[in-house]
């Protein structure tokens, strides 16, 4: 299992701050398709991306346990 965390219109649309995904060695890339068939995230390809509280690329590898955190952009003025 992969707990992934959703912050600001990424938890609004999902419907909740936190899912549990059941996967294992998939790499971001597959985990955000995953999603995107599941949930309508129109922000998440914007979005950055941190495994167990570090920054990841599209091409790293999600291992079973990982806590996979979403944060889109934020703006203000």
């Amino acid at each position: 299992m992969i707990d992934v965390l959703f912050f600001a219109e990424l938890q609004e649309a999902a419907g909740s701050a936190k899912i549990a995904v059941e996967a294992d060695r998939i790499t971001v890339k597959d985990l955000k398709e995953k999603l995107l068939a599941t949930y309508e995230l129109d922000n998440l390809d914007h979005a950055m991306v941190a495994i167990n509280e570090e920054y990841a690329t599209e091409d790293v590898l999600i291992e079973n346990g990982d806590v996979v955190a979403f944060i889109p952009p934020v703006s203000g003025g």
